[in-house]
């Protein structure tokens, strides 16, 4: 069973960091979550503004509760209102619903974990944590 120790938490953010620094993105946030939806490492590039953190650890945490990257749950905003609306209630409003929230699989396809960055685009946050989470080995999971 692979797991996602501390160390590679910490390479994921320092490779989406580069990935940010190597496209020119505006500061990022990086939140790294285990399977259960608990905080592995965060960190916060100077500059970025406030509310970095609950950002991107919503990110993380929407893709872990449904078990798809947050690109799908975008989807879902605009084709089923009502769920998102209800997933957002039970959750107490953790959930952020853009790209940026990227499933971690080992590989053999299990879910060990979720990665969450905000700062730029949806897009460009979800580059960013891709790249991070190829750079340890494991499968990236966009939805």
């Amino acid at each position: 069973m692979a797991s996602l120790s501390l160390s590679k938490a910490n390479r994921i953010i320092t490779v989406a960091f580069e990935k940010g620094a190597e496209l020119g993105l505006k500061p990022l946030a990086v939140a790294v979550l285990d399977a259960g939806g608990h905080l592995r490492a965060f960190q916060r590039q100077d500059g970025a503004s406030m509310m970095r953190y609950e950002i991107a650890s919503g990110k993380a945490y929407g893709a872990i509760a449904v078990g798809a990257g947050s690109r799908w749950l975008n989807a879902q905003a605009s084709e089923r209102p009502h769920f998102l609306e209800g997933l957002s209630n039970v959750s107490g409003g953790r959930i952020i619903a853009v790209p940026g929230g990227v499933l971690i699989r080992a590989g053999n396809g299990e879910i060990i974990g979720a990665v969450g960055v905000t700062g730029d685009t949806s897009d460009n946050d979800e580059i960013c944590a891709i790249a991070g989470i190829e750079a340890v080995g494991f499968q990236a999971d966009g939805g």
